[in-house]
């Protein structure tokens, strides 16, 4: 009896051996030829298929040489010249003039008087040592360093679960080719962060103004076409939009500063989502159908189709808490002392505190596309709770002592802290005049109460614990 009898059309005899058998691979091998691929089966119009075709195992040199063909060299996960190519050239579509002398000025003097107002506001000292008025193009150069470490982690873990799934047998045969399919992967990965942060400079207005530190430490940087395009339709004064943008820059630039776990806490919560991502293998298996990998534009397709999207696991949903509630915390914070500072000086200032919450509300369709591909967004959500937090605490202790939660990690509210923002620390006053020792005393039992709650969010790895 012909051993093959009971097998479907296409199987031969190899197949038993086949290591990639019940992997996303086996369906992308037979698609180039390869394994379980039956005479005559469809594929892409022009594919010609390697040596090797007809249910034997592939002729894996030769499905390299062809992805070789689509690939430029490129160091690690992604292929960050490319992302900053195609950024620009996004970016360029429309009118980026660099900045003048008068614009460079105007940011300036705008920084300068914005530093002097927040003087009376918080006794965070002035964190900004220099300006800077940027172009779009400016803005993709100046920050793409921290994209590349926000974003690393995320395209790293990513495209590694590929070749961890499979069985050892098959890492080995395939170990080559791998190499190959994370490159194209690297690249893909590449140009969708390229048109995502291509779009993000046409919408953004200061350096800081999604929350995180992305510019060079220190330098508060607005973009002046951008805010030209903000301030039409508010009717608002234009030198005043330059100012209270001004104000938020330098808000941001001294918290930063004087919080120095603050930036490696946003950038954890980043890294602590990469870590928990997980691939659902199994369900690429039909997605991988009729796909032709020799076609950039199609594998490109199939990548915003959700080809890799990982999984949300526990993990991560704890990251991405940590992360929007920080982020909210961080907004409401320069929301609050940014309203005192222009609450005598600028009529204008309740009506740009409403335009610039809004639009971080609601986020600009190139924040979608990036949340979309890192798996991140970068919204505040719960920014109107922080800025009403930090007033109502303002009110009950004080300045100093609103700011001296940002001590340490531990000692910030928790998301459940904004859902009763008027509730956090109730009942505490203005603390009395204390001598140094009590002062001392004190610090060390507000600083062992936040310890107590640590289980409530992660350690920060690098912070006293």
């Amino acid at each position: 009896m012909d051993d093959n009898a009971d097998k479907r059309p296409g199987e031969g005899p190899d197949d038993e051996q086949n290591p990639f058998k019940g992997t996303p691979f086996e369906q992308l091998f037979g698609m180039l030829g390869g394994l379980g691929g039956a005479p005559g089966a469809h594929r892409p119009a022009g594919f010609m298929p390697p040596a090797g075709a007809g249910g034997q195992m592939p002729d894996l040199s030769g499905l390299i040489g062809q992805f070789q063909a689509m690939m430029q060299p490129y160091d690690g996960p992604v292929n960050w010249n490319l992302a900053l190519d195609t950024a620009r050239k996004v970016a360029a579509q429309e009118a980026d003039p660099t900045p003048g002398q008068d614009a460079r000025t105007a940011v300036a003097d705008a920084v300068r008087l914005a530093d002097h107002w927040l003087d009376e506001t918080t006794e965070f000292t002035a964190g900004v040592t220099g300006t800077a008025a940027w172009s779009r193009a400016d803005w993709l150069v100046n920050t793409m360093e921290v994209w590349k470490g926000l974003v690393t982690p995320v395209a790293e873990r990513a495209t590694g679960m590929l070749s961890d799934n499979l069985p050892e047998e098959a890492q080995q045969m395939a170990g080559p080719l791998l190499g190959m399919l994370g490159k194209a992967t690297g690249s893909m990965v590449a140009m969708q962060m390229g048109q995502a942060l291509g779009g993000l400079a046409g919408e953004v207005l200061t350096a800081s103004d999604i929350g995180l530190p992305l510019g060079p430490t220190g330098t508060a940087a607005l973009v002046p076409t951008n805010v030209a395009a903000f301030a039409d339709g508010l009717d608002v004064e234009h030198d005043d939009v330059l100012l209270y943008l001004a104000l938020r820059e330098a808000a941001h630039q001294r918290l930063f500063a004087n919080v120095p776990w603050l930036r490696d806490h946003l950038i954890g919560a980043v890294t602590d989502f990469a870590r928990g991502i997980e691939i659902d293998v199994s369900g690429m298996q039909e997605q991988i159908q009729g796909l032709n990998p020799m076609d950039p534009a199609a594998f490109q397709q199939a990548m915003e189709g959700g080809l890799f999207d990982p999984r949300t696991s526990p993990q991560q949903k704890a990251a991405l808490e940590r992360l929007e509630t920080t982020l909210a915390l961080v907004e409401g914070w320069v929301d609050e002392v940014v309203g005192q500072a222009t609450a005598q000086r600028m009529p204008a200032a309740g009506k740009l505190a409403e335009a610039v919450r809004r639009r971080r509300a609601a986020g600009g369709p190139a924040e979608q596309a990036f949340a979309q591909l890192v798996g991140l967004e970068l919204r505040p959500r719960r920014l109107r709770d922080a800025s009403t937090l930090w007033g109502s605490l303002r009110d009950r202790q004080g300045a100093e002592a609103r700011d001296g939660v940002w001590m340490s990690p531990h000692l910030l509210p928790t998301a459940a802290d904004l859902d009763d923002p008027l509730g956090f620390r109730e009942g505490a006053t203005a603390p009395e005049q204390l001598s140094e020792a009590d002062f001392d005393a004190e610090l060390s039992k507000l600083l062992d109460e936040g310890m107590g709650g640590a289980s409530e969010g992660p350690t920060e790895p690098g912070t006293d614990s």
